[in-house]
């Protein structure tokens, strides 16, 4: 599959992978200043943004995605960095090709399985006919009794564009990613460790790394370092963007070959 990307800045390559219903707009900034010392490729995952839409999708065929991108841009290596389903996509990507992936920073996700918590959302979404509505302010209406959180909705509402008729339709495949979303939260696959460096950020203000994961982050990326950013919940480029840009440069820095 042909993903979607922009790229900008010189250096080393850097991949830059999105979480669960978002895309490349969230990471802009960021990416925007990581491209003064990197390549930076920011890329759009298979039914998210602008990619396009297939009826399979897990974590095999999205790291096979990623193998296909680094082919077409003629990228021999490259760091990899991905907030969390993004962040499976690379840890997933890192243990089936380590010989591409110069490094890994992995944003508050860890390798095991999760619960299916999103379930609900995702149904509110489906339910939501969206053609119906003329403004985004009567979609952020409609979705307020199921998403209560109005950042929350704003994030959602950012992957609506206009039909034809002058409503709304979804950019991502909400379909695919429904009937596929089981497989999304799944365990990394891994026969063997990464030995490569890899760094991985916690949220202090998020339960998506646990203490209980540590053991098994190492156990894979034997080369992991593990630091908390207290202040900060799930978005953490958002809630701490200027520590974690420091954090992310400072590892880049250091695990870019001389």
């Amino acid at each position: 599959m042909r993903l979607h990307y922009q790229v900008q800045g010189d250096g080393s390559p850097l991949l830059v992978l999105h979480g669960f219903l978002g895309s490349l707009d969230n990471w802009r900034a960021l990416s925007k200043r990581l491209a003064q010392q990197h390549r930076v490729y920011s890329i759009d995952l298979r039914n998210h943004g602008a990619s396009p839409h297939a009826p399979v999708m897990n974590y095999r065929v999205m790291a096979e995605d990623l193998r296909e991108f680094f082919a077409d841009q003629d990228i021999l290596s490259a760091h990899l960095l991905g907030h969390s389903m993004g962040g499976k996509v690379a840890m997933q990507f890192a243990v089936y090709f380590p010989n591409l992936v110069t490094s890994l920073v992995i944003v508050d996700i860890a390798p095991r399985a999760y619960v299916p918590e999103h379930r609900p959302l995702l149904d509110a979404l489906l339910r939501l006919p969206v053609h119906t509505f003329t403004t985004y302010g009567e979609i952020d209406a409609a979705l307020a009794p199921s998403v209560p959180g109005p950042a929350l909705r704003q994030f959602l509402c950012k992957n609506l564009v206009r039909n034809e008729c002058g409503g709304f339709r979804w950019r991502i495949d909400l379909d695919a990613i429904s009937v596929n979303y089981d497989e999304l939260t799944h365990a990394v696959e891994s026969t063997m460790p990464f030995a490569k460096p890899s760094l991985f950020i916690r949220a202090g203000r998020s339960r998506f790394i646990q203490d209980s994961d540590i053991a098994d982050i190492r156990k894979i990326f034997s080369n992991a370092e593990i630091i908390m950013m207290a202040d900060a919940g799930h978005w953490i480029h958002i809630d701490a963007a200027e520590g974690f840009y420091e954090v992310v440069t400072q590892f880049l820095a250091y695990a870019t070959p001389r």
